[in-house]
């Protein structure tokens, strides 16, 4: 009997097939990769690429994944942003599927930010168990979104969902959006 193969997404539009035929040669080497070439598209963006891994965040994924086959990931989103210019050329999502899911936007107009807050994407797992700590997180939540932020160089937890509620984490407490 015959375990299914894990299934990843990847959903992108304005990616050259040179780009396209990269990504998923990388995620293919571990998964079985559904694509959508046609995602839906933000008028704001040139460029959209989202990878979503049927997996946890966590240091058991990289060594699964690999960590050269990682920083191949991480390159190919870097490059990508360079052929495109600076300027709101480019949003990436990276999910990761879990306790909560978990989603890392990245959309930041210069270069050099964008590629640091790719860089910098793994370094969240050292913060994971005190950010999404039970007690410091409202009640079952689902999914966790993370924005870059610039000012301080670093992630930044921003919204949270639970089945019927969602929060914004502002001043340093999570708030209810109405």
């Amino acid at each position: 009997m015959s375990q299914e193969p894990l299934v990843a997404s990847l959903r992108y539009y304005g990616v050259s097939p040179w780009e396209s035929e990269v990504l998923y040669g990388l995620l293919n080497d571990m998964f079985k990769v559904e694509q959508d070439p046609d995602a839906k598209q933000d008028e704001d963006f040139a460029t959209m690429v989202d990878v979503s891994f049927p997996l946890e965040f966590s240091d058991a994924f990289f060594k699964w994944f690999g960590y050269v086959r990682w920083d191949k990931v991480k390159a190919i989103l870097k490059e990508m942003k360079r052929r495109r210019g600076a300027g709101k050329t480019m949003k990436s999502y990276i999910c990761f599927a879990g306790k909560p899911n978990i989603k890392f936007v990245v959309d930041l107009d210069e270069h050099r930010w964008f590629n640091l807050a790719i860089e910098k994407i793994d370094f969240i797992l050292e913060l994971l168990e005190y950010q999404l700590d039970p007690q410091k997180i409202p009640p079952n939540i689902t999914d966790v979104i993370y924005e870059f932020e610039q000012e301080a160089g670093r992630w930044r937890l921003h919204t949270a969902f639970s089945n019927d509620a969602s929060y914004v984490f502002s001043q340093n407490e999570w708030k209810l959006v109405t």
